[in-house]
């Protein structure tokens, strides 16, 4: 953060995947750097995961099978777009069969967005979400 700042509008850390809204400083485009860094040092302080089974690639080059090589970039078009993609975040936890409602899910900025007046403590709570989002490209 110190040396590639940005802002995390929106996250939800998930066993398996996870989710993130971010807001880079203008002129600033270079998502594959920040997403490098954070792999980077997840991993290095990561080493009580047990191994996993591990590409003969991999192994040669040191990596670990904690991550995909790419992610999914979306530029958010307007307000509107950026509110659908706000409630996929806090509502994955309820999609995945992980919880019952998002406020169950500590792994996210949904505990953030209750106290900033964002939602109702009780939102997506015995009611199906849906949301509508464009599949994007890989990086």
């Amino acid at each position: 953060m110190r040396k590639h700042s940005f802002i995390i509008d929106a996250v939800v850390i998930l066993p398996d995947h996870l989710h993130c809204i971010w807001t880079l400083p203008e002129n600033d485009h270079d998502f594959s750097t920040r997403w490098r860094l954070i792999k980077s040092y997840f991993s290095r302080k990561c080493e009580t995961i047990s191994p996993e089974n591990i590409s003969i690639s991999r192994k040669n080059k040191k990596q670990r099978a904690i991550w995909q090589y790419r992610f999914w970039e979306h530029l958010i078009r307007d307000e509107i777009d950026f509110q659908n993609h706000v409630e996929y975040i806090h509502y994955n936890p309820v999609k995945h069969g992980l919880v019952t409602a998002p406020k169950y899910w500590e792994y996210s900025s949904f505990h953030r967005a209750v106290r900033q007046g964002m939602y109702d403590i009780m939102w997506g709570a015995g009611e199906e979400i849906m949301v509508l989002l464009l599949r994007v490209r890989p990086f």
